[in-house]
């Protein structure tokens, strides 16, 4: 008999689609109570970035089923994505790359479907409209490097590593799970660090990547720097990005905060209602 459907999958959903998408998962998995891993799993099962706009279909176990790739229409005037499509292209000059980042969907699909929609005539005439602008220098020089320290600056460790905990089951020397006295499997919680493929993050703001006696770690580029650049342009920036920079140069600063052992506890929190009070804001405008 089939294990009843978990009612906090269906919640998670929810709260993910209420923030459209731009919640982490470690804070869903903290307000239902599960472990991220879990909510990780939730996510590319019900295929979440699919259904974002709709309401999640549950799914009946059976023989998997292919994640479906939105179909590249011609048409004369562009959708969302293949505008997102033609932004990232012209900045990785990676027909799978940027497939993957505008529609959300894995690897293999983005490189089935990339190179069409490179052949759809809107797509091509947005393409050469966007390079005529940066020929004429509109996209280039302060613009380009600005976005680079954007990048680096609102960089997040998830985008290049996926971690978090699992459950797994114990096995007995015959590598057979083992069952207690009521029937149910025993398990054990397993913390799990699994880095993305190259072609999957974005490596021009990764400066190291090594492997030591501890396994393998990841260096990005100076998220400090780039702060602090960006506060020098802070006027050129749009109005999203600039509350962006105020809450991560805050986040920054209490966690530096919190990492000198002789800092004030009243500092700290401090620092926390200042950044609530921003999120208060933010959510009224």
């Amino acid at each position: 008999m089939p294990r009843a459907r978990d009612p906090n999958r269906d919640k998670a959903f929810e709260i993910w689609k209420q923030h459209k998408g731009e919640i982490k998962l470690k804070d869903i998995a903290a307000q239902l109570g599960v472990s991220e891993g879990t909510v990780r799993g939730w996510k590319t099962k019900d295929n979440w970035d699919g259904n974002s706009n709709g309401t999640l279909q549950k799914k009946i176990r059976s023989a998997p089923k292919k994640k479906k790739v939105e179909p590249v229409i011609e048409s004369d005037e562009l959708n969302e994505k293949q505008k997102l499509f033609c932004l990232y292209y012209l900045k990785y000059f990676n027909a799978t790359k940027a497939y993957q980042k505008a529609y959300g969907c894995d690897y293999f699909s983005a490189k089935a479907h990339g190179y069409k929609l490179l052949q759809n005539v809107a797509v091509k005439e947005e393409l050469e409209r966007l390079n005529a602008e940066r020929q004429q220098e509109i996209l280039l020089g302060k613009n380009d490097i600005l976005q680079k320290y954007i990048d680096i600056a609102f960089a997040d460790i998830t985008d290049f590593v996926d971690f978090g905990q699992e459950k797994r089951p114990e096995l007995d020397h015959n590598l057979n799970p083992i069952i207690d006295e009521n029937g149910e499997e025993v398990t054990y919680s397993y913390s799990y660090v699994n880095l993305k493929n190259h072609n999957e993050v974005d490596g021009t703001i990764i400066t190291e990547v090594k492997r030591g006696k501890d396994g393998v770690s990841v260096k990005l580029a100076d998220k400090m720097k780039a702060l602090d650049m960006l506060t020098k342009y802070f006027d050129f920036l749009p109005e999203h990005q600039k509350r962006r920079l105020e809450e991560e140069k805050i986040k920054v600063e209490i966690e530096k905060v919190q990492g000198d052992k002789g800092a004030s506890e009243d500092w700290v929190a401090a620092l926390k209602e200042v950044a609530e009070k921003r999120k208060q804001v933010k959510a009224n405008e």
